[in-house]
Order: structure tokens, then C-alpha cells, then sequence
């Protein structure tokens, strides 16, 4: 995929939609996550590095590392179902490859293939220095389900 595409700005109506989904996740608010691109296909969801988010050796812990990276899948997905959709995942493989060291991390989700029924995305981590330099921390895939928005 090319620097033009990654960089591809959903529509506003999907944007508010994401948007107003991930702002009822306890957890992001919880770990302070913010979604920082949304894209047809492709979400990034950024969380800043502090004592609240690491484990004992100071890195930011395996289980915050993965709840971004599955969040970031998850609204990759929904990006391209309409507004009676939502998603859940099935399951999703992460393999941690450094220590999530940095000034924050930034997870990156991206649908490899949309379905009707189950979706497939890529997961990736980086953690990210103050000067900008980037570092693959973690990286998976997740299998998502669609189903029909619940009834208010």
C-alpha cells in the first residue's frame, strides 16, 4: 500500500461514527488511547507512554500494548460496513518482537480482507521516540465478526 493510500481520510460521517464508538470504550479512555487516523480500511490509535500503562521494567504492558492493536483492527473494519454494523472479534494472534518502550505507541490496524460475514486485519504496534524514530514492538492478526447494530 503506497504513503497516498495509508494516508486516505475516511469519510467525516464514518470519521464521527468511529469516532463516537471508540469514545464509549471504557477501556481506551481508561488506558488513554486516541484515535489519531481513521481510513477507509486502515485505523491508527495512539496511546501515550506513562506509569499507569507499564509493567514493572517500566515498558508499556503486553495487555495495553494488545487492547490497542485489537481496538485499532476492530474500527479498521467498521470503516467499511455501513451504520447498521458492528463488529466483535473472534480472535486475534499478537507476537510481542520488543520491549513497547517510547514515548508512546501508536497501533496500526488494516483490513487484508473485508467480508459479509468475518473480516481479516493486520495488527501492528510500533513504539515511538520523542524524535519520531519508530520501532515494530508487536504485530498480528484478528479475525472480526459482523453483526447487525444492537436496537437502543
Amino acid at each position: 500500500m503506497d504513503d497516498q493510500r495509508q494516508q486516505e481520510q475516511a469519510t467525516p460521517a464514518v470519521q464521527k461514527r468511529i469516532q463516537d464508538s471508540f469514545d464509549l470504550q471504557g477501556l481506551m479512555s481508561h488506558l488513554g488511547a486516541r484515535l489519531a487516523h481513521i481510513g477507509p480500511g486502515r485505523v491508527h490509535i495512539v496511546l501515550p507512554s506513562r506509569p499507569e500503562v507499564t509493567q514493572q521494567h517500566g515498558y508499556v504492558h503486553a495487555g495495553a500494548t494488545s487492547a490497542i492493536a485489537d481496538s485499532a483492527g476492530g474500527y479498521a473494519a467498521l470503516t467499511l460496513f455501513d451504520e447498521d454494523s458492528e463488529v466483535l472479534t473472534v480472535e486475534y494472534k499478537i507476537n510481542l518482537l520488543a520491549p513497547a518502550a517510547g514515548d508512546h505507541l501508536e497501533a496500526i490496524g488494516t483490513v487484508l480482507k473485508p467480508g459479509r460475514t468475518l473480516t481479516v486485519c493486520r495488527l501492528e504496534v510500533y513504539g515511538v521516540q520523542p524524535d519520531g524514530e519508530r520501532k515494530l514492538v508487536a504485530n498480528g492478526q484478528q479475525t472480526l465478526i459482523r453483526v447487525t447494530r444492537p436496537a437502543e
